[in-house]
């Protein structure tokens, strides 16, 4: 697998990377605040709680206004694995799937214990973050997943029923790394997804999901990351179900004004395609961020798998200013994704600056350990 190349970054491009990179996660952060509060409703119920125009904006959920889930959680955990496989690399290991087994392990860990074991040194920093420490409707399959030492592959993949949307909708980082050949980022994002959702529909949606981020955070548009991400699917056994409902996300935007029906029709039974071809669709259809996460929430499925798949689109393709600011104020943990953000923007642009053969920076090491 490759990692990112210096030399291509120069200052304007390094902050255009850090602007998707802040927007991808906290656009996906605040679909998921956005929708957490409406999860599971009918479209019906949602209306009689909110008014007749449904959730158009931050209501209270189970941790309170603006709070997120274990969406988030998990989201968070993905870049704090993908900087520690790039600090290990130094030792000579290079095996990304077990650097972000051993992250979500620590998220695991968040979801166990009362608060963090400053003990514990190798955690690094996110693992000791105390407002972490809150069960948030974490998903069955991401329990039982990580719920002893053993790491879930293909081969003999965690959960192999599991087809829910939890494992993409941790994936957009993935897609973040945009100094990688995409089809590793695929690679990566499905080997990552069958530590606990071993169905190929739950673990190429999460790779298709992840193609798209990157295509987006390289530039693109929404859809030519799509049609990347179907170019890349199609060679690959199993995968027609997702290249299937990605292909009616793009059919539907054809058919007129976008309506709850429609959306509803794309999400089917919640399953991970469904709800990848809703944030597909919303994104494109979206007037801004505003209206395509109102979109991805008013419906009666998965509203907070949607709100962060689409955020995650929405943010990687137009970066952190979009994001509404009023939500952004709400927002429970902004200041760590802020610096977990930039972090993974640094590592990822100036890496070689901060550790290396030929030095390293305690603070980082420190921050990220190599153990």
């Amino acid at each position: 697998m490759g990692a990112t190349a210096g030399a291509i970054w120069g200052r304007t491009e390094q902050q255009d990377f850090r602007g998707r990179v802040r927007g991808a996660l906290l656009g996906a952060a605040v679909g998921d605040a956005l929708g957490a509060p409406v999860d599971g409703m009918s479209l019906e119920q949602i209306r009689e709680a909110h008014g007749p125009e449904g959730l158009v904006d931050l209501a209270v959920g189970p941790g309170g206004r603006g709070a997120i889930t274990h969406h988030t959680q998990l989201t968070l955990f993905t870049v704090d694995g993908l900087i520690r496989a790039q600090v290990r690399r130094d030792t000579g290991a290079w095996h990304p799937p077990t650097d972000l087994h051993r992250a979500y392990l620590r998220w695991a860990v968040t979801q166990r214990d009362w608060g963090p074991d400053e003990r514990r040194a190798e955690d690094g920093w996110l693992a000791r973050e105390e407002w972490l420490y809150a069960r948030r409707a974490p998903a069955r399959a991401c329990l039982l997943g990580l719920g002893d030492d053993t790491m879930g592959t293909l081969q003999v993949p965690k959960n192999p029923g599991e087809a829910g949307p939890e494992a993409a909708a941790r994936s957009a980082p993935f897609g973040l790394l945009v100094g990688w050949d995409p089809q590793l980022v695929l690679q990566l994002a499905i080997e990552c997804a069958a530590q606990t959702h071993g169905h190929p529909i739950a673990y190429f949606s999460a790779g298709a999901y992840a193609v798209i981020v990157h295509a987006l955070a390289r530039g693109e548009t929404l859809d030519a990351a799509v049609q990347r991400s179907l170019a890349l699917l199609a060679p690959r056994p199993e995968q027609q179900p997702v290249a299937d409902a990605l292909q009616r996300a793009l059919g539907t935007v054809r058919q007129g004004m976008p309506t709850p029906a429609r959306i509803e029709e794309l999400a089917g039974a919640g399953t991970a395609e469904g709800v990848l071809a809703v944030a597909v669709y919303c994104a494109l259809v979206g007037e801004d961020v505003r209206h395509g996460l109102c979109l991805a929430v008013n419906h009666g499925g998965p509203s907070g798998a949607a709100g962060t798949l689409t955020g995650g689109l929405l943010g990687a393709l137009h970066g952190e200013t979009a994001i509404p600011p009023a939500w952004l104020a709400e927002l429970e943990g902004r200041p760590t994704m802020l610096l977990l953000a930039d972090d993974f923007a640094m590592e990822m642009t100036q890496g070689a600056a901060l550790h290396g053969p030929s030095g390293s920076s305690p603070g980082w090491l420190a921050r990220y350990p190599r153990a």
